[in-house]
C-alpha cells in the first residue's frame, strides 16, 4: 500500500479515536455512558468533552476533503514526493489539530487547520501537474 494510501488509512482512523477518547471524558463526567441517547448526553458535555465530540466533527469533515484530493492525486497519475509529503503534513496537523481541541490550545488549533488544508490544496495541485 502507497504511503498515501495509509496516511488517509490513519485519517479514516483518528474520528474513532477522539471518539473513544470523548467517551471516557463523558464517562467520568456522568459517570456513566448514555448508550440509549449518546448524542443527547454528548450534547450536555462542557469542557473537555465538548472539544473533543466538535474535534471529532471537525475529523469526519477532514477527512471528506482528504479523501477527496486523495482520489484526485491518484487518479490523475499525480503523486510522487510532494503528495506524499502532502500527506503526511496532513497527518500530522489533524493529530495536532485533535490534541489542540482537547488542550483548548485554540490560536495553534486554528494554525494547525489551516496547514492541513494547505496540504490538501497540494494534493489537488499534483493531481492537475
Amino acid at each position: 500500500m502507497s504511503l498515501p494510501l495509509w496516511c488517509l488509512l490513519i485519517t479514516a482512523l483518528l474520528p474513532f479515536w477522539l471518539a473513544f477518547w470523548s467517551s471516557s471524558v463523558r464517562r467520568r463526567e456522568f459517570g456513566h455512558l448514555d448508550n440509549h441517547h449518546p448524542r443527547q448526553q454528548y450534547a450536555q458535555m462542557t469542557g473537555k468533552g465538548a472539544r473533543l465530540w466538535a474535534a471529532q466533527s471537525n475529523a469526519w469533515e477532514a477527512l471528506a476533503l482528504f479523501t477527496a484530493g486523495i482520489v484526485a492525486m491518484q487518479t490523475s497519475g499525480g503523486g510522487g514526493r510532494l503528495a506524499d509529503i502532502a500527506c503526511v503534513v496532513f497527518v500530522l496537523a489533524r493529530i495536532g489539530h485533535g490534541l489542540c481541541y482537547a488542550m483548548d490550545l485554540a490560536t495553534l488549533r486554528s494554525s494547525l487547520f489551516v496547514v492541513s488544508f494547505l496540504a490538501v490544496l497540494s494534493l489537488f495541485m499534483t493531481a492537475l501537474l
